[in-house]
């Protein structure tokens, strides 16, 4: 038997066979020449071939139900049909002589190097180009577009990562686990693989060297993939399953074991999300990310369009908190009509709340159709704004909300500024949440997108921890101040972890928000600590020197854990 280790990213045990990605559609050949084909017809072949993977991958998109696998299935259409793209891929066709499958390869690699080279989030539009070039090339050659393999049995995937629209297009039914040679805690297969509650482990090394077909065990709590597994990996695939079926649905209550009360809220992003959240249970909404509305269109959504789907969010809890953050375009989210894409940095750039400088009047529209939806409902909205660094900023957020008419404005803490200024921002609003993927980023200086990065980019971090409690610790400085209760939450996927969960509330944080799909497990488990408990797990956590050392220290004390397969 041989072991290997990776980071596990989310729960479950499995046993079944190893299969490959296929390999990459090969590059063609250097200075491919047209062949008894005009330039024109060339350039009109690429343009219909470009159309095609467009239609096709929307097409996709329009099928499937998860949010966040729609989101990226759309993003990846509109780089198909990129005009700058198909534009200089058709000047290399009628300036050179270029092949369309060729002069496709060469502008799509040169404007893939471009966005590696500027880092940060622009590197991880990287490899959705590269995929774009593969679908158009394979169109081209009339060959098979790559992705997911098709089997008849379930069978656990393994790849070096897998491309945005790979991840999106898998099917549980099938795909048993998911485990990466590449890919970070944080990354597009990450998250999707914990949408979908897929057992799934990333920067493993070594995996790619193993042979399609080889019998696994997969355990996508502590990261481990086993060949050759024999009675005891079957004994704990049989405990998991009895685990899971014992935890059930989660009965919309989180608590601790000394009655404390943590709501447990869900991070959705179109009507259907919030659907399924209010069916699993959850106490309200704590993240609901508005780029739905905006994704995948050339012009800004009018407000009727916007009132429209917030209010058909919005009645799926009544009376219930729903939290809900403003656009967050920028970075790796971008739109025509609101950013700026030659930016050298954009990770840190005009993103978020800063886009209201640049463009004016999209925030104000914005949150005037929240107003009018929460008018039209019974919820209880919250609004706020992503992306802030300073008082000031909170200050002004929240005069614009104020104006809008809407009555409890509040930002995200996603960077180490916010964190520690924390009790100025609480002078202006009355709440705060922490986006934990953003702020492990830029407190860590580490690209979350990055394998090679996975052991910094973890939310286990000492120093992000400590980055919770000085939040914390603000907020609470802001209710002595005689503001009145200030709410810490967390919203990022730190909040899916049942051990950080603890750990979280331990800090001090108020409310969890995650994938509907997690709240059983991690209400399981809080229902097994008290406060006390939880509050000397979070300093055992923050002490250590690692992120690594901080989940063993504190998985070693929650044995509920191990029975629980967790």
């Amino acid at each position: 038997m041989q072991t290997l280790t990776g980071v596990g990213v989310c729960a479950g045990r499995v046993i079944g066979e190893l299969v490959s990605m296929p390999a990459p559609v090969a590059e063609p050949a250097p200075g491919l020449a047209l062949r008894d084909e005009a330039p024109e017809a060339a350039v009109a072949r690429l343009q219909e071939a470009a159309a095609e993977v467009k239609a096709e991958l929307k097409r996709r998109a329009e099928a499937t139900t998860e949010k966040d696998a729609a989101d990226v299935l759309k993003s990846t259409a509109l780089m198909a049909g990129d005009k700058a793209l198909l534009k200089n891929a058709a000047k290399l066709v009628t300036g050179q002589g270029l092949a369309p499958e060729r002069a496709l390869w060469e502008a799509a690699t040169a404007y893939a190097e471009q966005m590696r080279s500027l880092g940060g989030y622009m590197a991880e539009r990287a490899a959705d180009i590269e995929d774009v070039r593969a679908r158009l090339t394979a169109r081209l050659l009339g060959v098979p577009m790559p992705g997911i393999p098709e089997r008849e049995d379930p069978f656990v995937l393994t790849a070096e990562d897998l491309a945005p629209a790979d991840t999106a297009t898998l099917d549980p039914a099938k795909v048993l686990a998911l485990v990466t040679s590449g890919g970070g805690p944080q990354s597009h297969t990450a998250i999707l693989a914990r949408n979908l509650g897929l057992p799934a482990i990333v920067a493993v090394r070594g995996v790619g060297e193993l042979p399609d077909g080889t019998p696994v065990f997969v355990d996508g709590a502590t990261g481990e993939v086993r060949t050759e597994p024999g009675a005891d990996e079957l004994a704990l695939v049989e405990a998991w399953e009895r685990s899971a079926a014992a935890r059930g649905a989660f009965d919309g209550h989180g608590v601790l074991a000394d009655g404390t009360e943590v709501p447990l809220l869900a991070n959705v992003g179109t009507p259907d999300d919030a659907r399924t959240a209010a069916g699993a249970g959850a106490q309200g909404v704590g993240l609901l990310r508005t780029e739905f509305c905006f994704l995948g269109r050339d012009q800004e959504p009018s407000v009727e369009e916007q009132v429209e789907q917030y209010t058909a969010i919005f009645e799926a809890f009544p009376a219930r908190k729903v939290v809900v953050r403003t656009l967050d375009a920028g970075a790796d989210k971008p739109l025509p009509f609101l950013t700026d894409t030659e930016e050298p940095n954009p990770a840190l750039g005009v993103r978020g709340y800063r886009t209201d400088r640049s463009v004016p009047g999209v925030l104000a529209r914005q949150l005037e159709a929240i107003a009018r939806a929460e008018e039209a409902t019974a919820a209880q909205v919250w609004v706020m704004a992503p992306m802030i660094s300073a008082p000031s900023e909170a200050r002004d957020f929240a005069a614009m909300v104020a104006a809008a008419g809407l009555r409890v404005p509040g930002v995200m803490v996603e960077t180490p500024s916010a964190a520690v200024t924390a009790d100025q921002i609480l002078q202006h609003v009355d709440f705060v949440s922490l986006g934990t993927n953003d702020l492990t980023q830029y407190t860590m200086a580490a690209d979350r997108m990055l394998g090679s990065l996975a052991e910094l980019n973890n939310p286990w971090q000492p120093a992000v921890l400590r980055m919770v409690r000085l939040t914390v610790e603000g907020a609470r400085r802001a209710e002595a101040s005689g503001k009145g209760p200030r709410n810490v939450g967390v919203c990022g996927e730190a909040a899916a972890d049942p051990a950080l969960a603890v750990v979280l509330v331990g800090l001090g944080v108020h409310t969890l928000s995650m994938s509907p799909r997690a709240l059983a497990s991690v209400a399981a488990v809080l229902r097994s600590v008290d406060l006390p408990t939880a509050q000397a797990l979070a300093e055992l956590a923050v002490e250590q020197h690692s992120a690594e050392e901080a989940s063993a220290a504190v998985r070693a004390q929650l044995p509920v854990l191990a029975e629980l397969g967790l």
